[in-house]
């Protein structure tokens, strides 16, 4: 069995495994005299969940606004299946921290009018199926009609979710999407989001990128852990293997020796070598 299927069995069925989900090559990242990213290398193959990780400034957004096609590189490429990306399109969906929701529509409203801008290959009808499915995977089809005003963050947070989830998107992207949140509205999230990857995986979403600042959302949620220096002059420090199979019970995991060590090195990493150049 291949490295892609054995992080994650529905791989097998999603691409081949000689062809990453994502292929980012010798990227540099400028802004005038300021340089972002630094040649940054990475491939990551379908099925896999990867977290991105480091002090503020190291360039996890940026990073994640070229593999959205928000940004583009000043040198290298980023390729989804072996196709440069040159832009924004249906294949990737970003949810960010602060839900992003437009504030004069519904909840229905909000996942549907995503639909309409990035899935123009779909009907009425398709759209309507989309919405009541992303809707009822995030339990919020009793608040359908609601404005966003009208919930919670953690509820915000859940329509942001379907909206990405709503697109069927190969990718999904995701900007510290639990950041703003308390501990426990993020652990029923991050539960949610791994139960949702998991059940629309085989016809939809192969890939999850989250940027984080949290280890244990990193090793709880994700194949592999991304670990950037510090900017300016960014790139990948290291790159960490989460040898923890799934499904995951998080109150288990937290005394698994590879949860332990896992995070020790982590720390160590954030806390004193990359910390003593920040």
């Amino acid at each position: 069995m291949s490295e892609a299927a054995l992080l994650n069995p529905k791989a097998s069925a999603i691409a081949s495994p000689l062809t990453p989900a994502l292929d980012i090559a010798g990227v540099h990242r400028r802004y005038g005299n300021f340089v972002a990213l630094e040649n940054v290398n990475l491939d990551i193959w379908p099925g896999e969940f990867v977290s991105i990780i480091g002090h503020s400034g190291c360039g996890k957004s940026t990073l994640l606004n070229l593999i959205s096609g928000l940004d583009h590189p000043s040198e290298g490429s980023v390729k989804l299946l072996g196709r440069t990306i040159t832009g924004p399109g249906p294949d990737r969906a970003m949810v960010f921290q602060n839900y992003s929701l437009l504030p004069w529509l519904s909840v229905r409203a909000n996942v549907t009018e995503a639909l309409r801008a990035a899935r123009t290959d779909m009907n009425a009808a398709e759209r309507d199926a989309s919405t009541d499915h992303a809707l009822k995977m995030v339990g919020l089809w009793p608040h359908q009609h609601k404005r966003p005003s009208a919930l919670s963050g953690g509820q915000r947070q859940r329509v942001a979710i379907a909206r990405a989830f709503a697109v069927q998107p190969r990718v999904l992207l995701l900007d510290e999407p639990f950041g703003a949140l308390d501990a426990i509205t993020k652990g029923k999230l991050q539960d949610e989001l791994l139960g949702m990857w998991s059940t629309e995986g085989e016809s939809g979403i192969s890939n999850v990128v989250m940027v984080t600042h949290d280890i244990d959302e990193a090793i709880y949620l994700s194949d592999r852990i991304v670990v950037m220096s510090n900017g300016p002059r960014a790139h990948i420090h290291e790159v960490l293997t989460v040898d923890l199979p799934r499904p995951r019970d998080r109150t288990e995991l937290v005394s698994h020796p590879t949860y332990l060590n896992l995070k020790a090195h982590m720390l160590h990493l954030l806390g004193t070598v990359l910390a003593t150049h920040h």
